[in-house]
Parts: structure tokens; sequence; C-alpha cells
């Protein structure tokens, strides 16, 4: 474990920052916290939570998959991705950290793989920071997610004045070898403290002792026919936002557009929230 002083840490940014992009949570205009490009002069946010997961920097929003023109009978196809440097995201909780595994599963782990997020995924370096005061509305620990030890390629916990780091992976030993000069091995004794505190705070929340067991299987299809949802989707606008929040949502459509030059292909954001969502199945939805 290596450790540096909680004043140092501008430092340390300038100097990951300096080689790769890197990417720090950052309070908005409206004073929530969200990730942004790190530049001297800008602060980390020490809120518990961003707006957007961090699954934003592996599936963005929206995303130009390929170019094609026409050339007579040809179809000539444009590749338009770039080789992406590495980069630093800074910051990522342990439930955002936790959420990339499920994604990965989906995109990486079955076939055929998605070479445009491994890519990112590829190139990325996610440090994760432990929780120290947890939201009454965590939920966690009900999916055996440790907000006070998160997992990433390197770990960090805020303690006793000082940020601790922990390197996981070999892109973790990486992060630690380009700040070596700053950081000096340390003990473990005060961030094992603090992991104590924190998961005292979490058995105390009032979700933690929610039965899951009445979820999953066959169960999930008497639950979905529930009238219960006849009453809440009556006030559902039907706008997304609960899925495109959600760290595991990876519903995209796919779209192209007529530049007058070529087309190009883009997939979006979509969400089974939309009314149009269940047509998909049965071909493309009429612009």
């Amino acid at each position: 474990m290596y450790s540096l002083p909680l004043d140092k840490l501008d430092t340390l940014f300038e100097t990951i920052g300096s080689k790769e992009p890197l990417y720090v949570p950052v309070d908005n205009s409206s004073g929530k916290a969200d990730f942004q490009r790190w530049s001297k002069g800008t602060v980390m946010s020490r809120a518990l939570k961003t707006v957007r997961s961090a699954k934003d920097f592996f599936f963005p929003k929206t995303e130009n998959l390929v170019n094609f023109k026409m050339n007579g009978k040809k179809i000539e196809l444009e590749d338009p991705r770039k080789e992406m440097e590495d980069f630093v995201v800074f910051g990522v909780r342990a439930c955002d950290a936790a959420s990339f595994a499920i994604v990965d599963d989906v995109y990486i782990n079955m076939k055929p793989v998605d070479t445009y997020y491994k890519n990112r995924r590829d190139h990325a370096t996610v440090v994760t920071l432990a929780c120290t005061d947890p939201a009454q509305t965590c939920f966690c620990k009900l999916y055996n997610i440790d907000a006070a030890d998160p997992r990433g390629d390197v770990s960090a916990w805020i303690a006793g004045g000082s940020v601790y780091f922990q390197p996981n992976t070999d892109k973790g030993k990486k992060f630690i070898a380009g700040a070596d000069t700053l950081l000096k091995e340390s003990g473990s004794d005060t961030v094992e403290a603090q992991q104590q505190a924190t998961r005292e705070k979490i058995a105390a929340l009032p979700f933690v002792n929610l039965d899951l067991s009445t979820y999953g299987g066959e169960k999930m299809l008497a639950l979905f026919n529930s009238k219960v949802w006849d009453d809440l989707s009556g006030t559902c606008l039907g706008c997304g936002t609960c899925t495109y929040v959600c760290p595991t949502c990876m519903c995209f459509d796919v779209r192209n557009f007529d530049t007058g030059n070529g087309i190009k292909q883009y997939r979006c954001w979509d969400s089974c929230m939309y009314s149009d969502f269940p047509k998909n199945g049965r071909g493309p939805i009429p612009a």
C-alpha cells in the first residue's frame, strides 16, 4: 500500500494528467458532481456519487460505428475509429466499479465481442475511491459490494489526512509507477480503521436487511404482471432517465444518417422505458 498527503493530491493529478487524459468528479454549476477531464485548477468533488455513471467512458451516449459511400454499385466502408490513447478515471465508487463486470459480460465475454467497448476498457485505468459516509438510500451490501474496499485497477482511500493507494492489476501497478516520486510505502492500519467505521455505518442503513429471495427466476414473471404497476406507471413520463443513470443499462438503437456525401451509422442509448422500445424486435421504427 502507498500513501500521499491529501494536500499533495493536486500534484499527483498534475503528474498523471501531464502523461495521459485524467478524469475526476467535479461539482458542476448545479452543485452536482460529474466526471470532467482534469486541468490545472480543477477541484475534485467530495460528493458521494456522480450524476452519471462512469460507464459513459466505455459505452458513450452516441457513437459513430461506421461510414459508407456508394460508388456506382460498390459500397466503400470506412471505420471511423482511431486508436484511443490510454486514460485514467479517478474516483469511481464501488457500486459503479462493480457494474463494469456486468456490462463486460455482455460486450466482452459473449461472442461476438463488441470491439468498440473493449477498446475503451483496454485503454482505461480505473482508480476507485472508498466511501466513508454512505447515503441512507444506499444498498450496496445487498449485492455483496463492499463500499469500504472498492475493486478497480487501483483502490484508493482518503483517511487521516492522506490518500492511500493499493494497486490490484498490471494497469494499477503502472499507475503507481508513474507517480512513484510522490508516493511512499505505507502500512494499512489507518485504512483498516476507516473500513471498519464505514462498514458499521452500512450495517445500520435502512435497506441493508431487505429480503431479495422473492426476486429472480420464475418469480419475476409474477412480479412483472403485478397490478401494482398499474398505479405506478400512471405517474411515469416515459423519459428513460431511470435507465440512463443506471450503471448496468446497456440497450442501444442504431440509426443511419444521410450526410449528402455518404451515410454515417450511429448507435445511441435506448431505454426499455420508451413506448416504442418493444417494437424493435419486429423491425426498424419509421423515422
